[in-house]
């Protein structure tokens, strides 16, 4: 017999599966209180009937957010400027009342497969072939019972999942180094933003680096990508001047990796996530939409 505890057990896999599939920990959070409520709508008979209630959870969890990846894709059509998936600070942040009092349930597992450059990259995917992607490669599910869940052949969500993998080698930075090296090269960007020295700017962004926000209509921010170190390093020179002494930048871990935060008067404002390749930075995401930061306020 299945008990309450058991299926509660499975929250937190819940959530990281929706965080992977919709780039959202809000939206995850939905879907696993959808998928919940289903289960808790079926009569006694009926649970017990079911072999795995984990695999009931999961199918169930996968096939909403197919459905809300098809209604993301129109949503994102009247989105105000360019969308970027939620960021997520540290595990450990959740614990110590440095975000906003989550359930330890509700973290999200911080790996490759949750980095801000892999997110940006299954954004990109259609709804079948990113479910199909993460369900076999992130979650090993066979292809049988990935299957059942999409609604396609197993032959046809291989070729999905395989069509998903090439799009994320094209991506792939070529030569990324180690956390630590990352965190270098953040850490020296901090400092010649803070210096407002363009040429310290210029000199640790990739030629072809692009720096992409996200204000969602909430935040000013700029509202196209900015392309290129000479242009990104003046408009970021820029929006140092205009923060002023009231606005401070400290390093922090964003998706597993280092990053940077912006506090103003006391307020998280804007959360850095990078990527780079050799000793340079190759691209930049920067979220302003506040509801994009709740799990980083203090509560």
């Amino acid at each position: 017999m299945t008990t309450g505890a058991e299926i509660m057990n499975e929250r937190r896999r819940l959530i990281n599966l929706g965080y992977r599939l919709l780039g959202s920990l809000a939206d995850a959070e939905d879907v696993v209180q959808e998928t919940y409520a289903r289960w808790y709508a079926l009569s006694a008979r009926e649970q017990q009937a079911i072999e795995s209630p984990g695999a009931w959870l999961m199918t169930v969890a996968s096939r909403i957010c197919l459905n809300l990846l098809g209604s993301a894709r129109v949503r994102r059509e009247t989105y105000v400027g360019d969308w970027i998936p939620e960021p997520l600070p540290e595990p450990t942040e959740y614990a110590t009342g440095r975000a906003d009092g989550t359930d330890p349930a509700d973290r999200v597992t911080l790996d490759e497969s949750v980095t801000m450059a892999f997110l940006v990259v299954l954004d990109a995917m259609t709804p079948a072939e990113r479910v199909a992607f993460v369900l076999h490669d992130v979650f090993r599910y066979p292809f049988g019972e990935v299957a059942e869940i999409v609604g396609r052949s197993p032959a046809a969500c291989r070729q999905l999942a395989s069509s998903a993998r090439r799009r994320v080698r094209t991506a792939q930075s070529p030569a990324a180094p180690s956390a630590a090296g990352q965190a270098d090269i953040v850490r020296r960007f901090k400092a010649a933003w803070e210096a407002k020295d363009i040429d310290a700017l210029v000199g640790l962004l990739d030629p072809d680096a692009v720096a992409t926000a996200d204000g969602g209509g909430l935040a000013v921010t700029h509202p196209r990508p900015l392309v290129g170190a000479e242009r990104i390093a003046r408009g970021y020179a820029e929006i140092g001047r205009l923060a002023g002494d009231r606005t401070t930048f400290v390093e922090r871990t964003v998706n597993g990796l280092p990053g940077l935060v912006a506090w103003q008067d006391g307020v998280l404002v804007t959360v850095y996530a990078f990527e780079t390749t050799g000793d340079r930075i190759r691209r930049i995401w920067a979220v302003r939409n506040p509801e994009k930061l709740r799990p980083w306020r203090i509560s």
